[in-house]
Formats: C-alpha cells, structure tokens, sequence
C-alpha cells in the first residue's frame, strides 16, 4: 500500500502541471479548478502515507493507544480540505457565470482527458486499502472525486466546441462542487464522531444496556461510555451493579457479560467495574 500511495503521488503531481498549464493557456475555470483542486489532493496523499506509516507504529508509555487515531485526523483533515474547496470553486464559477470568457473546447476536453485516466489509475490503485483504513477511503475518495471532476470538464469542452457557450464552464463546475460536497460530508461527519468520541453509529446504547441487564444477577448499568479509536477499535466502559443475594460472587458475571457484548456486537476491547453497592443508579452515562 505504501508503494501504492508514492506511485499516486507522483501521478498526480503530473496531472496538477497539466491542468494548471493547460487552464491557463485556455483560461479554463473547469482545468484551473480541477488542478486547484488535485494540489488539495497531493496534500492528502501525503497525508495519507504519513498517517499509513505512523499508525503502524506500536502504542507507547505516552500513547499508550499507538496512533491509531492518525488515520482518522488525515480522514477528517481530506474531508475539510474538499469541502472547503467546493465552496472556493463555486464562488469563483458564480463570478465567472456574470463574467464569461473564451475558452477553447477542444483543448480542455483533451488536457481534462488526459487527467479523469491519471486519476482512475490512481484511484484503482487505492482502491483495496480504501476498504480497511479510513485515511486511505479520505484519499481514494479525493481521487474519484477529480475523476467526476475532469469528466464534467470533458463534458464541458465538448459543449462549449460545439455550441460556443462558455457559461457551460462554471455551470459545470457549481454541479461538481455540489457532487465534491455530497461525496465528502459522509467521510467528514464519521471521522468527526470518531474524533468527538461519539457512540459508533452501528452500536444502539440502549440495546447494549439491555443486553447486559438481561444477565441474571444483573440490577443496574450505569456510567457507560462506547467510542472508537479508530472505525475497528470499538471500546467500552460501564459499571455494572449486582444483586449480591442472587450473585454472592461477582466477579463469576464478567464472561457473561464478556461473551454477550462480543458475540451480538462485536465489543472486544471493554473495561468493567462490577459492585454491589452504588450512588449513582440513576446515572446512565
């Protein structure tokens, strides 16, 4: 995967020349737009090399989590960058669309073509470690979105050469942004959750809590916290008050527990206080 990610970099550090000499020459908002856009995504190929290689790293004294969590602040970090540079892109198709210029739709649909195959490529080649880390999903998502990019600026040399529209230009461009948005906010809002410590939205806390309560023995769940480290790390801390009438050894309903959590779900890191007296019944988190 390593050697995945330097080769996509140095693709796409060619696709950036080409597009911003080409858009300059043609002045194409779509080309300048997209090569803006592919330097967001050099940024976060390198992002995603370096939080590959330091979420490798084993946990320390002083991390005694590792950094797993490098993934998720480079997922986070794409997400803001795309997100911020749809909105740039489209205030800039908004002033172009009162201010149209000449553009040459044969060259933008060639230079623009050159670019949606660079980024397939590099897209296919991240495409298998998007499906185990999220900092690598943050760059391939990156990549597909300038591949929608470069095909919408085809699309859009081949209207303005054929009809001579140049308003096509930054009309294309408000509809990639909207798609750049669409595709981004998704990445954004889970690596945010991961970050805010939120409950993993596959995990239903009140099924949790009766899960456990369910377990004969059982009164009370309380003080209870899930959250990620990281989109695999799933962990779990509560305290658990026990009958001690019914249960006169406690510590015999910590397999029970262990084994309900993770064979319905799939809760393998958890830290439990069992007692049989407590304040804070009431107290659900």
């Amino acid at each position: 995967l390593t050697s995945r990610l330097k080769l996509g970099l140095v693709l796409n550090g060619i696709i950036i020349l080409a597009e911003f000499i080409g858009g300059y020459l043609t002045n194409s908002l779509g080309l300048m737009s997209d090569a803006g856009h592919n330097l967001i995504d050099q940024g976060s190929l390198l992002l995603a090399l370096y939080a590959h290689i330091l979420s490798a790293q084993p946990a320390t004294e002083h991390r005694t989590f590792g950094y797993h969590r490098a993934g998720t602040i480079s997922a986070f970090l794409n997400s803001l960058l795309l997100i911020i540079t749809g909105g740039i892109i489209g205030v800039i198709a908004l002033n172009r669309m009162f201010s149209p210029v000449a553009i040459p739709g044969y060259w933008v649909m060639g230079i623009a073509g050159i670019s949606l195959i660079a980024n397939l490529a590099v897209a296919l080649l991240l495409r298998k470690g998007a499906e185990e880390a999220l900092n690598i999903r943050g760059a391939f998502l990156h990549m597909v979105m300038d591949a929608w990019m470069s095909l919408g600026v085809i699309i859009c040399g081949l209207g303005i050469a054929l009809t001579g529209l140049t308003i096509l230009d930054p009309f294309i461009s408000l509809i990639l942004v909207i798609l750049i948005t669409k595709g981004s906010w998704p990445l954004f809002r889970q690596s945010l959750d991961i970050l805010l410590e939120s409950t993993p939205p596959h995990v239903n806390t009140t099924d949790i809590v009766t899960t456990i309560e369910s377990i004969p023995g059982i009164k009370k769940v309380h003080d209870l916290h899930i959250w990620s480290v990281e989109p695999r790390i799933v962990m779990l801390t509560c305290h658990v008050l026990v009958d001690p009438h019914t249960v006169p050894d406690k510590d015999q309903l910590l397999q029970p527990i262990q084994s309900a959590l993770s064979s319905k779900f799939g809760i393998h890191h958890l830290t439990l206080q069992l007692e049989t007296e407590c304040h804070e019944t009431d107290d659900l988190h």
